[in-house]
């Protein structure tokens, strides 16, 4: 019965979905790749918002229901029938009476799980302007494919209904991203910290300087430069999110001095290294979002670049990633043994990566693992000194933002601070809970 509700009602809003942007025809940026889509849509958003009506999801709605919601209207949250039942109420209230506060540009991300995804979406909407951030050697949601490739051509059909007069943006770092060049009608832009690349990231720094964070770089394009400075984020991935916005808004006729002014009022999302105050003045790096192998990597390469007192980096199973979860965690525990001073694990394929760590050097004195969340927590908040840099990561499905809430100095901030599970039509009860 509820598979059958789930069906109509997925009819019901693609329908409504297709008849509300042939009402308002606003102009679509659609953005995929298997990390940094969302840092993208908030760095693309900041961009444009200062010359432009936009709109772009405010929670991780990428699906064949996420979609809908930001097509339809600004829909914080997802929820149950009633929700439902309002959202297409409020659907034929826009169709039949034309909003003047309808945006003229919606950045929507295009997520994919399993084969077929891409080609429903785009069957709701048609971007015009596409963007692919990355994919990596082993992408999170690679299990339901073949191999790597097979869900990089999934992703590629994004670029490939672009439309002659379009854009299609890609990371000129990433061999599987840049490949779908062939794949573009549209004219290719592509962004990265490539010599190649049109619009080229440079001269970039991580700092950590008591407690706050931020990265600075450049960004080159057409002969001319502007120096970023993105606050209280660190990581890579914020610049090519930034290049990406950049490249935005470039076409749609920004300057790069404007969009350097824009870019200074960028806010990282919740869980993607994000820096907060911990307990016994320990600092913590949340990036707990979710946690596909090359997104992992790059977390604890960091850690590296940074000063601290002691590391510490409590690492979570690494979900959806198929034949490829043996090889996986043991990179990121080879790694980590490179890197950390104390290395906690959660879940069951996580111990692989302490298993690892251990077989590259780590101390076994150094290295724990847990099953369970609580008890993870407990023996954090136990460890802790002052001076500690703990990076806490780890797919959604561990929900390792409730150590994160444990062990940070002000958890009554936690709600507006820490990534939020989104609401679904039911809960399994997660193995990693008690």
């Amino acid at each position: 019965m509820r598979k059958i509700l789930l069906n109509i009602l997925k009819y019901i809003l693609k329908q409504l979905t297709r008849l509300v942007l042939w009402r308002y025809q606003p102009e679509i940026i659609g953005i995929t790749g298997s990390v940094g889509k969302t840092s993208t849509k908030e760095a693309v958003q900041s961009v444009l918002r200062l010359d432009f009506q936009t709109r772009s999801p405010s929670k991780n709605f990428n699906n064949e229901l996420g979609l809908p919601l930001t097509i339809l209207g600004d829909w914080k949250e997802s929820g149950g029938f009633f929700f439902w039942f309002k959202v297409i109420l409020v659907g034929i209230k826009r169709l039949i009476f034309k909003s003047k506060s309808y945006p003229k540009i919606l950045i929507l991300e295009y997520g994919v799980d399993k084969p077929g995804d891409m080609k429903y979406l785009l069957n709701l909407a048609k971007p015009k302007i596409g963007i692919v951030t990355a994919i990596g050697e082993i992408p999170v949601h690679v299990e339901f494919f073949m191999n790597v490739e097979s869900l990089a051509r999934e992703k590629s059909k994004l670029i490939y209904q672009l439309p002659a007069m379009g854009f299609a943006l890609l990371n000129i770092d990433d061999p599987l991203v840049w490949e779908m060049k062939e794949q573009s009608r549209a004219p290719v832009v592509s962004f990265g910290f490539s010599e190649m690349a049109d619009i080229k990231i440079s001269n970039f720094e991580n700092h950590f300087e008591k407690g706050i964070a931020w990265v600075s770089f450049k960004l080159s394009y057409g002969g001319s430069s502007v120096p970023i400075h993105l606050n209280d984020t660190l990581g890579r991935s914020q610049a090519y999110a930034a290049a990406a916005a950049a490249g935005v808004g470039l076409i749609l006729g920004m300057n790069l001095v404007k969009i350097s002014e824009a870019l200074h009022l960028y806010q990282s999302p919740p869980g993607r290294l994000k820096v907060l105050p911990g307990l016994k003045g320990s600092f913590i790096i949340d990036d707990t979002y979710n946690a596909a192998p090359l997104a992992t990597m790059t977390a604890l390469q960091t850690l590296k670049e940074l000063s601290a007192e002691r590391k510490i980096a409590v690492l979570g199973d690494m979900l959806e990633i198929g034949k490829y979860t043996l090889e996986a965690h043991e990179s990121v525990g080879r790694l980590a043994a490179k890197i950390v001073d104390l290395l906690l694990v959660v879940g069951f394929k996580a111990k692989l990566i302490a298993e690892a760590a251990s077989e590259a050097g780590l101390p076994a004195k150094s290295i724990f693992a847990f099953t369970k969340i609580s008890e993870a927590a407990d023996f954090l908040r136990q460890k802790i000194k002052k001076g500690d840099l703990i990076l806490i990561k780890g797919s959604q499905a561990v929900r390792l933002e409730k150590v994160v809430k444990e062990i940070m100095r002000e958890p009554e901030k936690a709600e507006a601070l820490l990534v939020r599970q989104n609401k679904r039509w039911f809960q399994i009860p997660g193995m990693y809970d008690n």
